[in-house]
């Protein structure tokens, strides 16, 4: 068995053992720093840029949709809109730095009102962090530096399919998304 599959079969284990997103999301964030200190690279067909934005390959989705393991890959420079994930989730960095800015999410009664920024982190090669949980999952990514940046990403939720919001910083606009899937293909820059 591959790490990779050892290491769903673990984080599937720990969401079902548990309701509390908090702490799944802290056990599988160990389980994804154990997994890249193991050496664990994503295959190079899944670690190409696009020109055109950052892409998002699945590595696993859960058949009933209750989980999914990603390949998020930006070339320098590129950068996500701010959004929410609606789900908890995990990230860790195989390469490159990944510049994250958070804010604090909205609530329902704050229709059309700037976001308030709360922090900024650079995130490196190793490194791991839960980038969400649905009472905290607001924020906006760049890779920044002369390489593109890999991460594996792990949600409690097939990402690909949940509809999530994207914001307007400055004025709390929301947009409703779904970010689906990318394939390898022969327009990604290699």
């Amino acid at each position: 068995m591959s790490a990779l599959d050892t290491f769903i079969r673990e984080v599937a284990s720990v969401a079902r053992a548990s309701d509390d997103e908090h702490q799944v999301a802290q056990r599988v964030a160990e389980l994804l720093s154990a997994l890249l200190a193991g050496g664990y690279r994503p295959p190079a067909e899944l670690t190409r840029t696009s020109a055109d934005r950052h892409v998002t390959y699945p590595l696993y989705v859960a058949p009933d949709d209750s989980l999914s393991v990603a390949c998020v890959v930006w070339a320098p420079g590129q950068r996500t809109p701010v959004h929410s994930h609606e789900t908890w989730g995990v990230a860790g960095i195989v390469s490159g730095v990944e510049r994250e800015v958070r804010y604090l999410k909205p609530r329902d009664d704050q229709v059309r009102a700037p976001l308030t920024p709360a922090g900024v982190n650079d995130w490196t090669r190793g490194q791991v962090t839960v980038c969400c949980t649905t009472d905290d999952d607001v924020h906006a990514v760049t890779a920044i530096g002369e390489e593109p940046t890999i991460g594996i990403h792990v949600y409690g939720g097939n990402i690909g399919i949940i509809k999530r919001r994207s914001y307007d910083p400055a004025t709390g606009a929301v947009e409703w998304f779904a970010s689906g899937w990318d394939a390898p293909s022969a327009t990604s820059v290699g």
